[in-house]
């Protein structure tokens, strides 16, 4: 880890997940990775002008992205600090995007739209060598990516499985994981193994079943009908999704799971956005649990941290060793 440094805007929620990627580095390998600065400041005109005041040349560059920012500027800011870098004489450039925007528009559903993803990718590739994130809406958009810059696509299921197994499973007996639309079912499926898994080497074995929320939508953003498939009468219930946006879709399958009779309900999503607040949700579910890649979180939410997660995919893409070992 010689040359790898670390770089994030202090003035962001980002610094704090930096800093917490250094610590852990440091803290299981032994290894001290300087952590620097970028400074980011507008002309008056609201252009962004981006500027490093350390000496990077010929170094392992490791950005960390804040994503809770406005997705446009989240976006220029990725196209600056790049072409920053390689004018610096960086020897790589990897970025850390705990959650990738721009990540819904996947395909075209309609004629004479974008295909946002895409886009996105072929913007940031050129000069880029690799980028790390976490629980993609769509795997497949690693497919927009040319294949010298390998996107690493993190699952967080392992960290919440085993926060579950400290907090919340230790009474339950028979647990339902929901998918809240069709797209989620193989997430859901394998969130599923990995707690049977689990379940496999605990003392006390528990029914675990799987259950899908097929919703329509007239447009995006609204749902005119949702069905359950499945059986959730006196079970408890943990709904599993990538992004929590406004919140509306997992209100309304609150709503219809309780009515199915379901007892206790949780929910876990990866990326906490809360666009339209929170408080329709917390009178809902008697347990929400977020990651912390949108950083700044309710207070009833529970965090679940993944800096150490990326902070050992960095430590492993840089020594060359497997990354997917961490989800076997």
């Amino acid at each position: 880890m010689k040359n790898v440094i670390l770089l994030a805007d202090s003035k962001t929620y980002a610094w704090e997940f930096a800093e917490k990627i250094q610590d852990y580095i440091f803290k299981t390998k032994e290894e001290n990775v300087p952590l620097y600065e970028i400074d980011i400041t507008y002309f008056n005109n609201k252009e962004l002008n981006v500027h490093v005041p350390n000496n990077i040349r010929k170094k392992d560059v490791y950005y960390i992205h804040d994503s809770s920012k406005n997705p446009q500027e989240w976006w220029v800011e990725l196209l600056l600090i790049k072409d920053l870098l390689l004018s610096a004489s960086v020897e790589s450039i990897t970025f850390i995007l705990p959650n990738m925007l721009y990540s819904r528009q996947d395909r075209k559903h309609m004629s004479r739209v974008p295909i946002s993803s895409r886009a996105l990718a072929n913007s940031i590739s050129p000069g880029l060598t690799r980028i790390i994130t976490v629980d993609l809406h769509s795997p497949q958009i690693q497919n927009a990516y040319p294949s010298n810059v390998p996107v690493d696509n993190l699952h967080s299921f392992p960290d919440v499985v085993k926060y579950l197994e400290e907090k919340h499973l230790k009474e339950v007996e028979n647990l339902v994981v929901v998918s809240p639309d069709v797209g989620g079912v193989d997430r859901a499926r394998a969130f599923l193994k990995r707690l049977e898994n689990v379940n496999g080497t605990s003392f006390k074995r528990r029914n675990y079943s799987l259950a899908l929320l097929n919703k329509s939508r007239p447009k995006a953003g609204e749902i005119s009908g949702m069905q359950l498939v499945g059986e959730v009468s006196e079970k408890d219930v943990l709904i599993v999704d990538d992004i929590l946006d406004t919140g509306e879709t997992l209100c309304k399958a609150a709503d219809l799971l309780k009515e199915k009779g379901a007892k206790k309900i949780m929910c876990y999503a990866t990326h906490g956005i809360f666009s339209k607040g929170f408080e329709e949700l917390e009178k809902r579910f008697d347990v929400l649990m977020v990651s912390n890649t949108h950083y700044k979180q309710p207070d009833f939410v529970e965090i679940i941290d993944l800096a150490p997660l990326f902070a050992e995919a960095i430590y492993r893409a840089q020594k060359g060793l497997s990354i997917s070992k961490l989800f076997d």
